[in-house]
């Protein structure tokens, strides 16, 4: 009951009655005062005057599963919610999900994970109260070489939502790095199984540096999060959802296409790489030049002396982000 009752407080315009509450919900006066309790100690501010019932004041950083399933505005992003005090990785847990038959939008969130990875198999820093941890399981109809653009769909979608909800200047360092600053505040990491020549399911999973103050030795020198650039507080569910009402926009863009020329002009209009010097580090091949933008399948287009090369996977590194002077 708690996620309706958190909904019913939500939507109205002021005070509800507590007899209005039971009766929507069919449970007496002492079990709407008991889900209004429990709501108190997890943080929501909750005033209550005799006569005129429970007005919700605002909340914490709350994050659980009552929190999100109120807060949900999106079309089918989300549409089956798993919320994790603690995992493994939401990545392993999505891709359970998909073996089991999960639907196409399952989302799965995390508090804290104990075995977060980025790309290349890298960790990924996930204590408690900090960050947004979640990943997305699809079930795609095209094929699996084009499962790769998803990456940067998700990508637009993070830094549309820090841009246009809470007034961040994110910006994109190919593929999928979200930066503020020239420093790293989210990954993105893509995994699929796949037949010959079709998807069982993609995951897509995100992890967002929110409120985090330090980082390991091995995260100090590029990682850094929403708190630390001065971004504010940031209430992680409203951003959760806010990057999926994005993700879903890009995604019904890109599959009008399966490819990614719908987003590829604002794409290239947050890509920090664009116009700058960068490092290709192709272990068999790697070479320096400047970057003009993605390609309509999501490569990098870097021009070199002897004309322009197309990157479609390696490390990129660009000058004056992340180290690389």
């Amino acid at each position: 009951m708690k996620t309706e009752l958190l909904a019913a407080l939500r939507n109205a315009q002021g005070f509800v009655s507590g007899q209005e509450l039971c009766g929507r919900f069919g449970v007496s006066r002492t079990a709407v005062w008991k889900a209004i309790h429990k709501l108190k100690a997890e943080g929501y501010r909750i005033e209550a005057i005799p006569n005129k019932g429970y007005c919700l004041k605002g909340a914490q950083d709350v994050l659980n599963g009552e929190e999100l399933e109120s807060l949900r505005r999106t079309a089918w992003a989300g549409n089956k919610v798993v919320y994790l005090d603690v995992t493994d990785s939401t990545n392993i847990q999505a891709k359970r999900l998909g073996e089991e038959g999960w639907p196409h939008g399952t989302l799965v969130v995390a508090g804290r994970q104990e075995a977060g990875r980025g790309r290349r198999g890298r960790a990924w820093e996930s204590p408690e109260h900090t960050g947004i941890f979640m990943t997305v399981l699809l079930r795609p109809s095209f094929l699996p070489k084009q499962a790769s653009m998803l990456t940067i769909v998700a990508a637009m979608a993070v830094a549309k939502a820090l841009r246009e909800r809470f007034g961040l200047d994110a910006q994109i360092k190919w593929p999928n790095d979200i930066v503020l600053n020239g420093r790293k505040i989210c990954g993105i990491l893509t995994e699929m199984n796949t037949e010959i020549d079709a998807i069982n399911y993609v995951v897509i999973g995100i992890g967002i540096n929110v409120s985090n103050e330090r980082f390991g030795d091995d995260a100090a020198a590029v990682a850094t999060s929403i708190v630390m650039e001065g971004g504010g507080t940031i209430r992680r569910a409203e951003l959760i959802w806010a990057v999926w009402e994005q993700f879903e926009l890009y995604y019904g863009c890109f599959l009008e296409t399966v490819d990614l020329s719908g987003i590829q002009k604002e794409y290239n209009g947050y890509l920090v790489n664009r116009d700058r010097q960068v490092r290709v580090l192709d272990q068999k091949d790697p070479f320096v030049g400047t970057a003009r933008g993605i390609a309509e399948h999501g490569e990098l287009m870097v021009e070199t002396e002897q004309g322009v090369r197309l990157v479609s996977s390696g490390e990129v590194s660009v000058r004056g982000i992340y180290g690389y002077v």
